[in-house]
């Protein structure tokens, strides 16, 4: 079989969550440096079609695509190392996969074949695995596979790749196995037995893995690679460390200092030279030495769970560095704000992004926290729902119109200032159905976010159904918060600001997914700097009045 492309499976030990996603990302990297076109897939084995419907407590958050694909987090840490775009195609669930043959199925496309899942939903799963490498695009494709080796829910993804290491012929797909390495402090040393049972079920699936990925706290010493490789039946070479890091950002550099990219070139006959990580280096060191702290506080409703924010946190990493600023990012629950406490919990900020999100709990929250920083002139970015909550805000508190509502949260507000768009009026199924992926916006001239982009027309990703209500924009903006940001084709709402307020920027979009290693998201990196002035001046206006 020829193949345009080579494969890299990355599969996950007895022990989940182990940072698969992020050692896939740094492997792509390394192997990037070296001029390789690489891409990043993941494939996820529960059933939903994708995680747009999932709770950010289940899931963490939903990634949202160029082309409107929503997707799993990890898809973000693609991007954010390898500076490129993912899609549709980078993504695959069970639920994807079954929902494709049992289509198939109805239209007969089987010639009456009793439909299995080996060879029909194994099929769909190469097919599904080799489309982007078979584009033409990409040298090299890492196929990330969710879950852990043994869930009866991988099997059929495990049962893919032993096939498709037979299709692809050798040099041509090889198989990495992400593992656990614990440390017993009462024994006072490594344990390689996990290791060694993760292994030997995915050789009881047929997949000798060729490459170990051993996570672990301690450095493993030559003795236990030795032990590893032998009870493994991988080189020893072949035995990486992953140890604990301060930061993911260190990843592909320990990963380098390991060899991965050494031996995983080998294996696939490719030549190996020495990448050329000196952008990323020069962020890792801007990162982790800054020139002072900043604080700023992250209202939102999933803060339990950091996961549920991950692009705006690493967003705020990027824009750091940038600043050389470290981004001191406090959670804030929105649930517990109010008028009363407003000042006690946000007083001390430099900084303040209230978050996107659905659903009505703890909106009262973020209207009051984005009250008090209009009222204290704190830089205010908000994304989303929190762009729409700072519409509400001053259409309430501003204009006067004390019921001005979201449709989302009051179906029968008298004043929908946030409403529903009309095409999305008549729908009912929730999956997929939202203003989804990549929109154009045009800028307008004398704008702060003109400035900031230093651009007259952008394109930003969306993931949102309820828009500003263009009915009120005249009335809106008389009063001083101005609509700098128009859609070209539809006329909507993008973005809105306050140019009486030193930085007040609220998106309808989601900046976060743009923001890279290599290019910083200049909205973050502009508004950190915002809130790193605003610091400034707080501690000069301390001083002074402390030498009074």
């Amino acid at each position: 079989m020829t193949t345009t492309a080579k494969y890299i499976f990355v599969t996950g030990g007895v022990t989940s969550s182990l940072g698969k996603g992020i050692i896939a990302a740094s492997l792509a990297k390394l192997l990037q440096a070296q001029g390789y076109r690489v891409t990043i897939q993941k494939l996820d084995p529960y059933i939903n079609v994708d995680p747009g419907t999932l709770n950010p407590y289940e899931h963490g958050e939903c990634y949202v695509t160029e082309d409107g694909a929503e997707t799993d987090l990890d898809l973000g840490h693609y991007e954010r190392f390898l500076n490129r775009p993912t899609s549709q195609a980078n993504n695959v669930t069970t639920g994807r996969i079954y929902q494709s043959v049992i289509q198939k199925e109805r239209r007969g496309e089987f010639l009456g074949k009793t439909v299995q899942v080996v060879p029909h939903i194994t099929d769909e799963i190469k097919e599904r695995v080799q489309i982007l490498g078979n584009s033409g695009n990409y040298d090299i494709v890492i196929t990330e596979i969710g879950g852990t080796v043994g869930d009866i829910e991988s099997l059929p993804y495990i049962e893919a790749v032993r096939q498709l290491r037979w299709d692809l012929g050798e040099n041509n797909g090889i198989v990495i196995h992400l593992t656990l390495v614990p440390y017993l402090s009462a024994a006072g040393e490594l344990k390689t037995k996990p290791t060694q049972h993760s292994v030997k079920t995915l050789m009881e699936s047929g997949v000798q893995a060729d490459i170990l990925v051993c996570r672990t706290e301690h450095h493993l010493p030559k003795d236990l690679r030795r032990k590893l490789a032998l009870f493994c039946n991988v080189k020893e070479e072949a035995v990486i460390e992953s140890i604990d890091a301060s930061t993911i950002y260190d990843v592909p550099n320990l990963m380098l200092e390991e060899g991965l990219d050494k031996v995983v070139l080998e294996k696939l006959n490719l030549k190996s030279t020495k990448p050329d990580i000196e952008q990323w280096n020069q962020f890792v060191h801007r990162h982790k030495n800054p020139k002072t702290e900043v604080t700023i506080g992250l209202i939102g409703k999933y803060v339990e769970l950091q996961d549920s924010y991950k692009s705006i946190l690493e967003a705020f990493i990027h824009a750091g560095a940038e600043n050389e600023v470290k981004v001191n990012v406090e959670s804030v629950h929105s649930e517990y704000i109010n008028k009363d406490n407003a000042k006690l919990k946000l007083g001390h900020l430099d900084g303040v992004l209230v978050a996107p999100g659905f659903g009505e709990r703890g909106i009262d929250g973020k209207i009051d926290a984005v009250q008090y920083v209009r009222e204290n002139n704190v830089p205010f970015l908000g994304i989303c729902l929190g762009m729409q909550m700072a519409v509400i805000e001053f259409a309430r508190n501003v204009l006067g119109i004390t019921d001005a509502a979201s449709t989302e949260m009051d179906a029968s507000t008298n004043n929908p200032v946030i409403d529903l768009m009309e095409e999305q009026k008549n729908i009912t199924d929730k999956g997929g159905t939202m203003r989804l992926g990549a929109w154009a916006c045009n800028l307008k001239v004398g704008s702060a976010v003109r400035d900031i982009y230093k651009a007259e027309s952008i394109s930003e990703r969306h993931r949102h159904r309820y828009e500003f209500n263009g009915d009120y924009k005249e009335r809106i903006e008389a009063a001083g918060m101005i609509a700098t940001g128009l859609n070209p084709d539809t006329g909507l709402v993008e973005i809105i600001e306050i140019p009486d307020h030193p930085w007040f920027i609220g998106v309808q979009y989601h900046p976060e997914y743009k923001s890279t290693v290599a290019n910083p998201h200049p909205l973050f990196v502009a508004f950190v700097k915002a809130s790193l002035n605003h610091m400034k001046k707080k501690k000069k206006n301390n001083a002074t009045m402390a030498q009074k």
